[in-house]
């Protein structure tokens, strides 16, 4: 049974639904008809009751979802529905509703469909509306220039806008995750001072109603500054917002602008800024002190009045012009200053434009000239002459040597590039100071200036090094010049009651012969000088092609001496010390030897330059020092307890580590360090006295002998013999070789085994050769001798079947 079929329920159920505020349909289940209407569906749907009553739903409904749903109603498939639809009213409008449909039963009255509708559209229109609100804040809030953050009174982030983001370089982990804590975590770790800004931002939360300032410095130098006002709802505070402002620029240009002004106040140059009239509005203190008068008198004048800008009219036009054209103008103009004096002066004009184009005002600079003149004739000194000497330096050599190239081509002639350097000029500088060196270089630099001609040019290339141009001469004519540099640079020279001598190298390049570019004869003069050197110094030489393939021959074999410690080509002879009294051995001094497979054996005296030139010789002088141990230490352990020599490069010694490398290679062979000896040249111990006696005592200490290599051909100095902790003295083979024959090597080499004898030093003489040369140096009082008299330098083996035969004269334990 229905409900349509109960004439008192229905009349009932209508009472009922009246009086419910949402429109109700009464549905009759069997034919889907309307069977009872309340008046808000009458309203709804703008009809009367009878229009409504006994329809078909279908009639009246309008999604297609409705019509499924009665479809599936009336064949029992289906008995609720809630869902937003629409509904068409009389006047064909279109209403959104909320509707819902349940199957009633009403007991004995029977069952029924009920439908209700909720009419939505005031709330929809409301939601709308502040979503259109919601929508137009936001596009303020990413509209704003300054970074927006929104939070609650608990600091709860409420909202931000894509500006604050940017400000803080929030990564896109943060902008996603609204993680409330990692934001905060983020902002603290991006300022300068995180203790100062959380300690403020906890204040700041502590009042509600505060609104501050501040301003927030970052990490990388970004500034920032922050706004926080309360965020009020009907009067009470609800949150607070924060408004952040990046004033990195601003402040920049403040402080520029405080610089400008600065600098204009303190400016040492004139600076006036006039109307564009060139009537004086402002002036800074130069400007009123070159004038002569002060800035009040000055105000208000035209400036062409005080300073005479331009004599005429016709000059008046054309700076005029080059105003309209350039903006700027510049020249020299003469003022005479109240006091007398005549000033020339260096104007500039420059016109300054506002924003429409039009002049706004002209800047004025004037500067005195004269010092100007005086900077420039300055720079010009410095820029082209040594500061030393005075002499002309490489910048004005390149431009004589091209002056002269071009002289010679026209003329079809030639001249002469000479390359001099001293020799050994690093002795003066070491034994007696950079100062004591630099007045030296300036008396050689007055000798080479007295050699040449007028047209000749000597220039100072820096250190001791000289170059030469000398004006149309041949072969003969630079020969001639060449020697008679040698000979006044070999005169003695005497500065501080110090006597000495010096002399030169000098390499030779023509004009075009060896040369056409300036490039071409500096280094091939270079080059002469370089082979000059090698062949004994002081001397002169021309340059010759072979010279080049000399020089590539030294690169080559730099390489190859490289290679042959990698391949252990290199090898250790060991030249026996015989005791001069009784002939037997005590000892051995190891000299390096290189055998290669390409090169066949090579003289020390060949590569050995070439590897202190290159630096080389510190890993060599090394490998030479760690084999010459080792061997030590091998006959030590057979029972052989031989003294072994080592020479030891300047560049070697002074090492920072070469002490501590020698204790290790020491320890490591388990050698007793007074069975080696270290043999060190005269300018070794030159060099920073003070800093190579500490050197020297830490060596002694670790219980190795020092011996001085070649004395008597350096600067032999008694005063560094006493203090240094030496044990041995070596003459030097080339005062051995003409005893007793040669009355000079007689007289060097028994005065230094004087000397010996009276500092209590041992003493052996090197390239004893003969019989003769033995029986003067045992009766001079020397004690030991090494050369070809006894052998020359022998492998191990050789040497241990000498001593064999000859007898081991054991060095005593220091």
């Amino acid at each position: 049974m229905t409900l349509a079929g109960s004439h008192a329920g229905l009349a009932f159920a209508q009472i009922l639904i009246d009086e419910l505020i949402e429109a109700v349909w009464l549905v009759d289940p069997q034919n889907a008809c309307l069977i009872a209407v309340n008046r808000a569906a009458l309203d709804l749907f703008g009809l009367c009751r009878e229009k409504l009553v006994g329809r078909h739903v279908t009639e009246l409904v309008y999604t297609p979802e409705d019509l499924f749903f009665w479809e599936d109603a009336l064949s029992g498939r289906a008995e609720t529905l809630l869902s937003k639809t629409l509904i068409r009213r009389q006047d064909a409008t279109l209403v959104e509703v909320l509707r819902r449909v349940g199957r009633l039963n009403w007991g004995a009255e029977g069952e029924f469909y009920l439908v209700c509708f909720f009419d939505q559209s005031e709330r929809y229109a409301a939601e709308n509306e502040l979503e259109k609100l919601v929508s137009e804040l936001r596009a303020t809030l990413e509209s704003s220039a300054d970074g927006i953050l929104v939070t609650d009174l608990h600091g709860a982030i409420r909202s931000f806008n894509r500006r604050f983001a940017e400000l803080w370089e929030l990564p896109n982990e943060l902008l996603t995750e609204r993680n409330d804590s990692a934001i905060y975590d983020w902002m603290l770790a991006k300022v300068k001072n995180a203790e100062d800004y959380a300690r403020r931002l906890a204040e700041i939360a502590s009042d509600p109603l505060v609104k501050s300032t501040d301003m927030l410095i970052f990490r990388s130098g970004r500034v920032l500054e922050r706004t926080t006002v309360p965020q009020y709802s009907r009067g009470c505070p609800i949150g607070r917002v924060y408004s952040f402002t990046d004033i990195t620029q601003r402040l920049k240009h403040e402080q520029e602008l405080r610089l400008a002004a600065q600098v204009f106040a303190s400016s040492l140059d004139a600076i006036l800024i006039t109307d564009p009239e060139l009537h004086i509005l402002t002036l800074n203190p130069a400007a009123s002190q070159l004038i002569g008068q002060d800035s009040a008198s000055l105000i208000g004048q035209r400036i062409d009045q005080i300073l005479q800008l331009w004599s005429g009219s016709a000059a008046e036009s054309e700076i005029c012009r080059l105003l309209e054209q350039t903006a700027h103008w510049q020249g020299e103009l003469n003022y005479r200053h109240p006091d007398g004096r005549e000033l020339v002066c260096l104007a500039s004009l420059v016109r300054v434009m506002d924003a429409v184009g039009s002049v706004a005002h002209y800047l004025v600079f004037v500067k005195d000239l004269s010092e100007v003149v005086a900077a420039r004739q300055y720079i010009e000194r410095l820029a082209f002459n040594d500061s030393l000497t005075g002499l002309p330096n490489r910048r004005r050599l390149d431009e004589r040597l091209e002056f002269n190239i071009q002289l010679a081509q026209r003329a079809k002639s030639s001249f002469a590039v000479l390359f001099v350097d001293l020799d050994r000029f690093k002795h003066i500088n070491d034994s007696m100071g950079h100062l004591f060196g630099d007045r030296v270089l300036i008396k050689v630099a007055e000798r080479i200036a007295q050699c040449l001609r007028h047209v000749d040019t000597v220039v100072r290339l820096g250190g001791d090094e000289f170059v030469l141009i000398l004006h149309r001469v041949d072969t003969n004519e630079t020969e001639q010049i060449a020697r008679r540099l040698l000979e006044s640079v070999a005169k003695p020279f005497s500065i501080d009651g110090f006597e000495f001598t010096l002399s030169c190298s000098i390499g030779i390049a023509m004009y075009p012969e060896d040369g056409e570019t300036a490039d071409e004869l500096i280094k091939n003069a270079d080059t002469a000088m370089y082979y000059i050197k090698e062949r004994g110094r002081n001397g002169l030489c021309f340059y010759r092609r072979q010279m080049n393939l000399h020089l590539l021959e030294r690169v080559r074999l730099d390489h190859a001496m490289r290679e042959a410690l990698l391949r252990r080509h290199f090898w250790l002879a060991y030249q026996p010390q015989v005791n001069l009294k009784d002939g037997r051995i005590k000892g051995a001094e190891a000299l390096l030897r290189w055998s290669d497979p390409d090169l066949g054996n090579l003289s020390p005296a060949h590569f050995i330059p070439i590897a202190e030139e290159s630096g080389f010789i510190v890993a060599l002088g090394d490998w030479v020092l760690q084999q010459a141990i080792t061997q030590a230490a091998r006959w030590y352990c057979e029972g052989l307890r031989l003294l072994v020599s080592v020479n030891v490069s300047a560049a070697q010694f002074q090492q920072p580590d070469f002490s501590e490398r020698l204790a290790r290679y020491l320890a490591e062979a388990n050698l007793p360090p007074d069975l080696l000896e270290l043999e060190l040249t005269e300018s070794i111990l030159i060099q920073n006295i003070e800093e190579t006696l500490e050197r020297l005592q830490i060596l002694v200490g670790l219980g190795v002998r020092l011996a001085i290599d070649d004395f008597g051909t350096g600067y032999s100095n008694l005063a560094y013999l006493k203090r240094f902790p030496i044990h041995r003295l070596k003459i030097d083979r080339s005062f051995v070789s003409d005893i007793p024959n040669d009355e000079s090597d007689t007289v060097i080499a028994t005065a230094v085994i004087s000397l010996a004898k009276a500092l209590n030093l041992q003493v052996i003489a090197e390239g004893v050769e003969n019989e003769t040369q033995r029986q003067f140096l045992l009766e001079a009082g020397c004690h030991a001798f090494q050369g070809y008299l006894c052998a020359p330098a022998l492998r191990p083996e050789q040497l241990e079947a000498l001593i064999m035969r000859l007898g081991l004269d054991e060095p005593s334990a220091d």
